[in-house]
């Protein structure tokens, strides 16, 4: 397969160059907004807002779904190893370092918006679901980072991948939720720290590390909190602010707190503790916040 990919490199850099010639301000100004669209730092705040402010249930379940297929996608990235496009005629409007295929914004927005649509069944969604992904994956190949069949690549993972989330959600998900709440913690922490020394890098430290964060703060929220996303939109909007204004500032102060020279090992462990601290926090204290100020009810 890699050999595959490889040979296809020549024809896919000319599909590049080919898209680079309708280069233009406004399309250079679109497209980086849609790919600014699968960065970390959008899903920091888009995974949060749709738990605290639209649904809580579906902000839950995208969150698993989104972690999950992210370091699935870190994971066939190193397998295939097929380097990023650098042929010199070819614009750069960013630079990225890791390996090419699959693409993970392609992937990552299939499975985010896909996941989205397939809980609230809406055409006009479905809609704007293809038009954000086909933007998305648009941008990466005009912005140079991206061959064409990354993005194919990305968009087909990221289908079967839902695919196989939902059908394993809807037939074993009520079976995961009756274990107790100690039994599923210790589930989580030992999947994530075994993904992390299988998978010894930042990239997969950092998505352990929030799926772990949030998935512990899930628990303890259900346990103690039990917020409502319900409510009038005031409070929502308020509701937003202080979340992100809380995640933003454990985000930076962390990383400004954590020790910078330290041993490869340390620095993939304060990178897991950095992030999963802002899960809990998100995911957790937020809502609790949210409940102790009325900005949002406890279900009983």
């Amino acid at each position: 397969m890699s050999e595959f990919l490889m040979s296809l490199i020549p024809w896919a850099t000319e599909v590049i160059l080919w898209v680079q010639s309708f280069s233009n301000p406004f399309l250079d100004g679109l497209l980086t907004i849609a790919t600014l669209l699968g960065q970390e730092e959008f899903y920091l705040i888009f995974l949060p807002l749709i738990y605290w402010c639209f649904n809580k249930r579906i902000g839950i379940g995208l969150a698993y779904a989104f972690l999950l297929s992210t370091c699935l996608n870190f994971f066939l990235k190193d397998l295939f190893g097929i380097p990023r496009p650098d042929d010199p005629r070819i614009r750069f409007l960013r630079r990225e370092t890791t390996p090419s295929f699959p693409s993970g914004h392609a992937q990552g927005a299939v499975v985010t918006w896909g996941y989205l649509a397939t809980q609230w069944q809406n055409r006009a969604f479905w809609a704007a679901v293809i038009v954000l992904v086909s933007l998305n994956s648009l941008s990466r190949v005009y912005l140079g980072v991206h061959f064409p069949q990354d993005q194919v690549g990305g968009i087909a993972i990221g289908i079967l991948y839902l695919l196989a989330f939902n059908w394993v959600t809807a037939n074993w998900g009520g079976t995961l939720a009756k274990l107790p709440v100690v039994a599923k913690a210790s589930l989580l922490a030992l999947f994530s720290i075994a993904l992390i020394v299988a998978h010894p890098s930042e990239d997969t430290a950092t998505t352990m590390g929030a799926l772990s964060g949030m998935g512990l703060g899930f628990l303890l929220e259900g346990k103690f909190v039990g917020f409502s996303a319900d409510g009038l939109w005031w409070r929502r909007v308020l509701r937003f602010l202080m979340g992100l204004i809380l995640i933003i500032v454990f985000y930076v102060g962390l990383k400004a707190v954590f020790p910078t020279e330290v041993t490869p090992s340390l620095a993939l462990a304060c990178r897991a503790i950095r992030y999963g601290v802002v899960g809990v926090v998100g995911t957790f204290l937020a809502p609790w916040i949210f409940v102790k100020t009325a900005l949002a009810e406890a279900k009983t």
